[in-house]
């Protein structure tokens, strides 16, 4: 098979906005399978990396969530506060120190043992941004603060504390819709066993 960088070739990246986030208009040469190649247009949104992290009490088998207002999500007219694992770009941090940062702020848990799981794209036909998803065992003892985000950022962030079980039946009746989430407590309930030893 023919190497990928060899198969597609950019013939132009014209920036149609630059504010928050870069959002590039690409035009390039896309060969197929078949060998025909193909002239293709694709809208693209420049994100940096962020991570992501499960804060989980195994003891009472508790998981830290955060709730905050969510643009996206209102215009779609889906639930507009979305209820979230703590996350955040890395703002030119290692992806654990990040995370580190990102639950205190958001939750008040100072996490000690961080485990990186995997990383994703979530969105990768349109976005570049890849998460990294990390893993924290906590307990009463971690929080330290109250967390709920940066004022100058206006997060306004709730901090919720759900059973796990409670917060996966979340996902099937709705109230859970983001992916990162979804991700973090599914992988929680597969390696249950693991995470109570």
């Amino acid at each position: 098979m023919t190497d990928t960088h060899e198969r597609a070739v950019v013939v132009n990246d014209e920036t149609l906005s630059n504010g928050w986030t870069r959002l590039s208009n690409y035009t390039l040469d896309y060969t197929d399978r078949g060998g025909a190649t193909h002239r293709l247009r694709r809208e693209i949104f420049h994100r940096t990396p962020a991570a992501c992290i499960l804060l989980h009490d195994a003891r009472r088998d508790i998981v830290v969530l955060a709730r905050q207002f969510r643009l996206p999500a209102y215009l779609t007219g889906d639930p507009a506060w979305m209820i979230e694992v703590p996350a955040g770009l890395l703002d030119g941090d290692g992806a654990e120190e990040a995370i580190r940062r990102e639950a205190m702020e958001e939750t008040g848990y100072r996490v000690r043992d961080v485990k990186f799981l995997f990383k994703a794209l979530t969105s990768p036909g349109s976005v570049t941004e890849v998460v990294h998803f990390f893993y924290a065992p906590i307990d009463l003892s971690d929080r330290v603060e109250d967390g709920g985000g940066l004022a100058e950022e206006h997060e306004d962030i709730e901090v919720l504390e759900l059973p796990l079980d409670e917060a996966v039946a979340m996902i099937g009746s709705g109230e859970i819709i983001d992916a990162k989430t979804i991700i973090m407590l599914q992988w929680a309930v597969i390696n249950r066993a693991s995470l109570a030893g």
